[in-house]
């Protein structure tokens, strides 16, 4: 089973949800400060890690300082943001900082081994394969899942790279908000389209040479998203 790196300070906390994901069968190392969820990602343990569950609020370095830096160092790591205010402001700021998805505390077992497995869903090959995309300078390669732009080499999330994917396989159609939830985030309930506009935002400041007047992945307004250039 997959193995989950909790980032909690509240002890009680930590406990009752490391014990729910042991109880489902996941390995989980724990971490009180986003500065030991460092120190151990960059340790030997870290390899094994291939989920990270990060509160906002530690004390220190926050949640969104710590949620950075791992995306500095792994484009690739699913990093699910836990909240316990669920305000806007936070939610924004961490899906900005680039983690992959939210829950607000208290969350309930099922809920987050949903959020769990939709996340490592979404590191897995896409199974939409259709042929490569070329198309004004962005080279889409599918089967081997990397993107280029004028011949560099453009890292992305997999969510970032399953939201392009989804969006470039027809080119000119238009996704909605909660086409796009369902299908990359698997989020058939409590759906929140804050996910989808943060993830265009992080993949347009990847892509578009001015990501004010997007080329590739453009807004149509009250409709959803559409990927261009048309």
């Amino acid at each position: 089973m997959p193995h989950v790196l909790l980032i909690e300070d509240d002890v009680s906390v930590r406990d009752g949800m490391e014990l729910v994901l042991r109880r489902h069968g996941y390995g989980v190392d724990t971490a009180a400060t986003g500065e030991q969820a460092l120190a151990l990602l960059a340790g030997e343990r870290g390899a094994r890690v291939e989920l990270a569950v990060l509160d906002l609020m530690l004390p220190g370095m926050n949640g969104f300082e710590v949620c950075r830096r791992i995306r500095a160092r792994s484009t690739t790591l699913p990093v699910i943001m836990l909240t316990a205010r669920g305000d806007d402001s936070d939610i924004v700021t961490g899906l900005e900082a680039g983690a992959d998805d939210y829950v607000v505390k208290p969350v309930t077992a099922p809920v987050l081994e949903a959020r769990i497995r939709a996340a490592l869903r979404r590191v897995e090959p896409s199974a939409r394969q259709r042929s490569d995309a070329d198309l004004a300078g962005l080279v889409i390669d599918r089967a081997g899942l990397t993107v280029t732009k004028n011949g560099t080499p453009v890292p992305l999330p997999p969510t970032e790279l399953r939201l392009l994917l989804e969006l470039s396989a027809s080119p000119g159609r238009v996704l909605s908000r909660e086409q796009l939830l369902e299908s990359i985030w698997d989020h058939t309930f409590l759906g929140d389209s804050r996910l989808v506009d943060a993830a265009v935002g992080r993949l347009r400041a990847k892509l578009e040479d001015v990501p004010a007047k997007p080329r590739y992945v453009q807004t149509v307004r009250g409709f959803g998203y559409r990927f261009g250039p048309l």
